[in-house]
């Protein structure tokens, strides 16, 4: 009968000893043989009689290692779901009969595995202080973003001169030499520019042009800096070389484009706000806020998030098998690494691990759950959010949306992903009513510095 054996080695890892006799392997690897017989073609026999003799020296020695090692990894399974056994990944095995196994003379046979076991650890939810920043909404930006809606949902015209900074030319830039001529193999290539784009010295050289009118360009004093740099790139030159930034070229001006701002009518407010009844300026500039509120609360909230994210990881102790791991990292993947890329990739994953454990953790206490019915809604809100939030305009037509949804959870890597994400927002919402808060107003510029480097 099969014996498993457990002994420590070391911090948070165990060494099974599972020992298989022949009375465990021995029944189905004679079951199997016979399988074989009934199904094996073989020239000379006919189907189901080939002679056992044969069917055992062909097929007996891959037969009885499978079932060994079936019967082996069958047992230590059991044990560890016995045992309720909390383990990292899957035993990793460390010395085995494999080489020694034998169909002509089966015996007992011992496979040793080592394990990684999980930590135990307590979480303090309680004892963290978070601020939590409300962002003051400033009459400047309900401006910029109106001015922006107003962009966006404005006319676009072509007017006959140039006149604007706002103005965009479309141009064909043409390389040519000191003497004005275009050599052999030079860059022809048509791009967009904004009149801003130009050097106040150069800008008078482009207004009053028309479209066909033709200016010399010297890149290195007619664009600023950053402009000129990606004038570089499109033109397919090392913004790095100061030889690029010297070239000159013909700009033929082939289009001028210029956006007329909306104007404050029920044309505009319909088109900025189809789902909210907006009849004024007032309630243009009210549903404006009302939005950059929300976004700046959301990114409060994330903020939140953040502070107990760091403060859950830097004050909970935990211990790690880390030899095991070490090892896990350099054999249990897909690619085998090696000692030195296992020691490099090692802090990263065990910041990874600890997050996973504390989560898991308490998920369980919170009794955080993920339905099948929170996907199904993430994967709508996924699609309104692609749609502009414009789906409620369906009215009852939304037979398509379920159906995309259902779509979705066909989808198992978005199943995975999706659940994953839920789970981590319900978490952080339950733990913000647990966190000690204090509420700090400040402006958007330093709230926005806070926002960096941090993710989980």
């Amino acid at each position: 009968m099969a014996t498993v054996t457990r002994d420590n080695v070391g911090l948070l890892t165990d060494k099974l000893t599972v020992t298989v006799s022949p009375a465990d392997y021995l029944p189905a690897f004679d079951k199997n043989l016979k399988q074989y017989a009934k199904t094996a073609n073989i020239p000379g026999f006919r189907k189901g009689m080939v002679p056992a003799g044969l069917i055992r020296k062909m097929y007996g020695a891959s037969v009885f290692q499978d079932e060994v090692l079936k019967t082996v990894e069958k047992e230590m399974n059991s044990y560890l779901f016995v045992q309720k056994l909390e383990i990292f990944a899957q035993p990793l095995p460390i010395e085995s009969d494999a080489r020694e196994l034998d169909c002509n003379n089966p015996k007992d046979y011992a496979f040793t595995f080592e394990i990684g076991l999980k930590p135990n650890f307590d979480v303090n939810v309680a004892g963290i202080n978070v601020t939590k920043y409300k962002i003051d909404i400033t009459e400047e930006m309900i401006n910029d973003e109106v001015a922006r809606l107003q962009t966006r949902f404005g006319k676009m015209t072509e007017p006959e001169t140039v006149s604007r900074d706002e103005e965009v030319l479309n141009v064909t830039f043409t390389e040519v030499d000191a003497d004005g001529n275009v050599p052999e193999g030079a860059i022809n290539k048509a791009n967009s520019v904004l009149v801003k784009y130009f050097t106040e010295d150069f800008k008078k050289n482009i207004l009053g042009l028309k479209v066909n009118d033709v200016v010399n360009v010297h890149l290195a004093t007619a664009f600023g800096d950053s402009e000129r740099a990606a004038i570089l790139e499109d033109l397919g030159l090392d913004k790095n070389e100061a030889a690029s930034a010297d070239k000159n070229f013909k700009l033929t001006i082939t289009k001028i484009g210029f956006v007329e701002k909306a104007e404050f009518n029920d044309e505009f407010y319909a088109a900025a706000y189809p789902s909210k009844e907006v009849t004024s300026e007032e309630e243009l500039r009210a549903a404006v806020k009302e939005d950059i509120a929300a976004y700046y609360d959301a990114q409060s909230r994330n903020q939140v998030s953040d502070q107990i994210y760091h403060a859950l990881l830097d004050n909970t102790s935990m211990e790690f098998p880390e030899p095991f791991l070490k090892r896990w990292l350099q054999v249990g993947g897909d690619k085998p690494k090696t000692a030195e890329e296992a020691e490099v990739e090692y802090p990263t994953f065990t910041n990874q691990l600890k997050w996973t454990l504390i989560s898991s953790k308490l998920m369980e206490d919170h009794k955080i759950e993920v339905l099948p019915d929170d996907i199904r809604e993430f994967a709508k809100m996924q699609l309104f959010q692609y749609m502009g939030g414009q789906l409620n305009m369906l009215g009852e037509n939304n037979q398509w949306v379920d159906d995309y949804a259902n779509r979705m959870m066909q989808d198992k890597k978005f199943v995975e992903e999706s659940y994953q994400r839920i789970g981590t927002e319900k978490l952080f919402t339950a733990l913000e009513t647990v966190v000690s808060a204090k509420e700090e107003a400040i402006s958007a510029e330093d709230f926005a510095k806070k926002l960096h480097h941090h993710h989980h």
